[in-house]
């Protein structure tokens, strides 16, 4: 029985991905009479996306901008996390307890209030920030901190505090134990917050949309922009579509495979309850 339950949640789940696969080298014409199977290859469409979706710089700004906030948000939430842990002072619960409540507040209603204040700091930097990969850094670092925070918190909560306390006897001081000790036994969990933070910046489409430019614009906006580029003319090509869309989730599932066994480390042995 569990097989047969195993096998059906995998016919749901491969179904989608199978059809853009095919979709991917079928003739446009096929795929919008509805054909599943490719009568015929057409593995040119994996060639033209280049330069029909500009998918080259769209990739290299979202590997940049997604891999930049995963690597920052980890580290300073792996620091964060250890002084709310470990240490004891006024603020620290209410600290706590913003982590969680920021985790509600919707993106959606952070749009306009992170476009107006990134329009403020050009007119008195007089520097441009709005259509940067700075712009984008920034916004995304602010929406994962909380949520790596809060993992890295409930992660090291696992940890023995006995590990600190013997580091101590030796001589060894916060910026010595956090750097020897609670870094390196804490990958699952860091794995799990740079994941979650480089997933946030890989698929967002709402903030890059308005923080972004032609030059700096991210691999899910140039999807987007070919994407609506099709709308209203004759036969879509959904064999180019497709075949972006593939690559585009192929750095993705990559990253999972890589670090599968520390992320089911990360989500069990203390990671997230």
């Amino acid at each position: 029985m569990q097989a047969v339950v195993i096998a059906v949640l995998l016919v749901f789940v491969l179904t989608p991905v199978l059809y853009m696969l095919f979709a991917s080298v079928n003739d446009d014409l096929a795929v919008a009479r509805g054909a599943f199977w490719p009568k015929s290859l057409h593995l040119d469409n994996y060639s033209k996306i280049w330069s029909t979706v500009d998918l080259g710089a769209g990739l290299g700004n979202s590997v940049v901008v997604a891999g930049s906030v995963a690597v920052v948000s980890a580290l300073v939430a792996v620091a964060t996390a250890y002084v709310l842990v470990r240490f004891q002072f006024l603020g620290r619960g209410l600290i706590l307890r913003g982590l969680l409540a920021l985790q509600s507040i919707p993106g959606t209603l952070m749009l306009l209030p992170v476009f107006v204040l990134f329009a403020n700091l050009s007119a008195v930097l007089g520097v441009q920030v709005i259509g940067t990969r700075w712009a984008l850094f920034v916004t995304y670092l602010t929406f994962a901190l909380p949520f790596s925070t809060w993992v890295m918190v409930t992660y090291l909560r696992g940890l023995p505090a006995e590990l600190d306390e013997a580091a101590r006897l030796d001589g060894a001081s916060s910026w010595r134990i956090l750097r020897s000790i609670i870094i390196p036994l804490s990958w699952p969990g860091l794995v799990v917050a740079s994941i979650f933070a480089f997933l946030l910046g890989w698929n967002d489409v709402l903030f890059a949309s308005v923080m972004t430019n032609p030059d700096s614009r991210t691999v899910a906006v140039a999807l987007q922009v070919f994407g609506a580029t099709q709308e209203g003319g004759a036969i879509p090509v959904y064999g180019q579509l497709m075949a972006s869309a593939l690559i585009c989730a192929l750095p993705v599932v990559v990253l999972y495979l890589v670090f599968q066994r520390f992320l089911v480390g990360g989500l069990t042995a203390g990671g997230v309850k």
